[in-house]
Order: C-alpha cells, then sequence, then structure tokens
C-alpha cells in the first residue's frame, strides 16, 4: 500500500469516527484543495456529516462558481451561512467598506462579521466540526492536533488532513478528478475573501497571499483561535 494510500485510509477512519461518535457533526467547507478532499471523501464513503460554508459576501466568482459544480457533483446539501447584515452595514459605515486593509484591528472585526460569528451559528447544536487544516501551511498551525477540543466553540474539532504535503492534496485531487477552485491553477495556494487574498511567487510561503500585508504570526482569521488572534467584541446593533 502506498504511503498516501495509508493516509486516505486514516482520514477516512477519523471521518467515521467522528460521524459515529459525535454526532451531530459538520465539516466547514471554505472550497480550497484540502476542503474538496474531504468533501470527496465524505460522500464517497457515505458519512453523515454535514457540510457547510461561509459566504462572506466577499468571496471570488471561481468560489461561486465551485459552490455549484460541488452541488452538481456530489449531490448533497451544501449549507451556506451569511453575516449579519446589520453588523456588516455598521461596519462598513462607521469603518468604510476596505477598512481591513488600515489595521490589524479592523482586519480582525472584519473577519469576526464576516466569518467568526456565521461559523458560530453553523455550529450550534454540533458536537464536533472538521476542518481541511494542515499543518504545513502556516506557522500557526505547527501546534495543532488531529482531535482537540475547540473551547472556543464548545466541542470537538478533527483536523484529519492535519500531515499531508500539499503534493499529496493534489495527487489525491488529480487520481479521483476531483473539483477545485481554479483559482488555484493561478498560484493561489490558499483562499479566502477576494481583496485579502492574492497570488504567490515562486517559492513563497502557502499562506503569503492571506493578508499579505500582515507579519505572519497574525494571519488567522478567528475561525481557528489560538493565542495569536485575539477576539474583537462585536456589540450588538
Amino acid at each position: 500500500m502506498s504511503e498516501l494510500n495509508k493516509k486516505i485510509d486514516q482520514v477516512v477512519t477519523v471521518l467515521a469516527h467522528t460521524a459515529r461518535d459525535y454526532a451531530p457533526a459538520s465539516f466547514a467547507n471554505s472550497l480550497g484543495a484540502e476542503d474538496m478532499v474531504l468533501t470527496d471523501l465524505i460522500v464517497k464513503h457515505q458519512l453523515d456529516i454535514g457540510i457547510f460554508s461561509l459566504d462572506t459576501g466577499r468571496l471570488p466568482q471561481e468560489t461561486y462558481d465551485l459552490m455549484q459544480v460541488l452541488s452538481t457533483r456530489y449531490k448533497v446539501p451544501l449549507n451556506i451561512y451569511f453575516p449579519d447584515a446589520a453588523r456588516v452595514e455598521d461596519y462598513v459605515a462607521q469603518q468604510g467598506a476596505n477598512a481591513f486593509y488600515d489595521s490589524i484591528e479592523a482586519r480582525k472585526l472584519c473577519c469576526q462579521i464576516r466569518k467568526v460569528e456565521p461559523l458560530r451559528r453553523a455550529l450550534s447544536g454540533k458536537r464536533a466540526w472538521i476542518t481541511g487544516m494542515r499543518r504545513e501551511q502556516a506557522v500557526t498551525r505547527g501546534a495543532l492536533q488531529v482531535s482537540e477540543y475547540d473551547a472556543g466553540n464548545g466541542l470537538q474539532k478533527f483536523n484529519p488532513l492535519l500531515d499531508w504535503s500539499d503534493a499529496e492534496v493534489w495527487e489525491y485531487i488529480r487520481a479521483n478528478n476531483v473539483p477545485y477552485n481554479k483559482l488555484h491553477d493561478r498560484s493561489y495556494p490558499s483562499l479566502g475573501c477576494a481583496p485579502c487574498t492574492r497570488a504567490v511567487a515562486v517559492g513563497e510561503d502557502l499562506r503569503a497571499g492571506r493578508w499579505w500585508w500582515e507579519h505572519p504570526l497574525h494571519k488567522e482569521c478567528g475561525l481557528h483561535v489560538g493565542k495569536n488572534f485575539e477576539i474583537v467584541q462585536v456589540q450588538p446593533a
């Protein structure tokens, strides 16, 4: 058995364990390459795991295109969660549409409104959630575990692809004809909101195109809260 096949079996074991022992569980699909691998495995093995995505209102067109392809190809519901419209309106009115470029605090507040709060709604009533995070992606993810308790959201969190390499992700995609975000073909290894994501140069870090104006230690949006991300308190409108 090849090394990749062993890793695939390990991922399926983690997913099956999550579906069996932590129901109801949900998979947070950001529509990047890793998440499409997990989508393919969840559907292929008919695992009882819900799949959702966060629509921040600022996603690239290619991400919306993939949402449609996913629904057509896999015939499973992709539940979409949106930010609270009133809070987005307040943020834009008070700070400006692109205030996230001005300071880390403004950027984190934008992420909080557009991503963190919708995530909490998506995870409400769940016992576990699944992500496509890998240690190789960023310095902020080196201490992650395959299974860990997410105190911020009050449930178990699973990262089945944690030890996969970028090459292994793409080997699986090509071998199984998995649909993927076409921005990857244009040197976008890590995907997020359109104004906060750019292509990377050869040899750059995988997440160099995410919030490229910030220090690498700050490059998390708050979905995966760690010691380097301080949640910005959002007052009700």
